[in-house]
């Protein structure tokens, strides 16, 4: 799997369940919410105009995917300018790893460069470096729609953050039509 092919899966919204440890003295972050997830193809200006406040040639991206959350309870679809983008910069033509720009990182509000690589076990595991701390997400598909993901971030007298996340696909009216389809077809 590539990572493109990672954002295709990835791809509509999902129910966040967030369990998050922390071991400073902050607020308790865990909690329920919609995660959104859009692809972008390589055309999209956002690309060209990510890759080039990195100074990366933008003809090495191979497209990406907007993320934006918002509370479970909020029935408004999220606004896209808040969404981070994130762009693929595959190492090579397998795809298996590379670097992720994004226009802004989750730990530290700035745009940054992760690295990122999939295992032969086809998880994907995320590597960034911000200013002031180092961050780790690893993420993989237990179905088609329902997604894993557990993260870390550490400061530099140790880890101050562990979550998990377990994602649940949100069925669409569309799917659930095809879903009953697909049933009366075998009838």
């Amino acid at each position: 799997m590539t990572l493109m092919d990672f954002f295709r899966k990835s791809a509509g919204e999902w129910f966040t369940n967030r369990t998050v440890h922390r071991f400073d003295v902050v607020a308790d972050e865990s909690g329920e919410s919609n995660l959104y997830i859009k692809l972008i193809e390589p055309d999209d200006p956002r690309v060209k105009e990510i890759c080039i406040s990195q100074a990366i040639d933008p003809a090495l991206a191979k497209g990406g995917a907007s993320f934006a959350w918002q509370s479970n309870l909020d029935d408004a679809i999220p606004n896209d300018d808040y969404a981070a983008i994130l762009i693929d910069l595959p190492d090579d033509e397998t795809g298996l790893s590379g670097k992720i720009i994004r226009n802004q990182g989750y730990v530290e509000k700035i745009p940054v460069i992760s690295r990122y690589w999939f295992g032969s076990d086809g998880i994907l595991t995320i590597d960034t470096e911000y200013d002031n701390n180092q961050g780790q997400e690893r993420c993989w598909f237990i179905t088609d729609d329902f997604r894993v993901r557990v993260s870390t971030a550490r400061l530099l007298d140790g880890v101050n953050l562990v979550a998990y996340c377990s994602e649940r696909r949100c069925v669409s009216n569309e799917m659930l039509q095809q879903a009953i389809d697909r049933h009366g077809a075998r009838k």
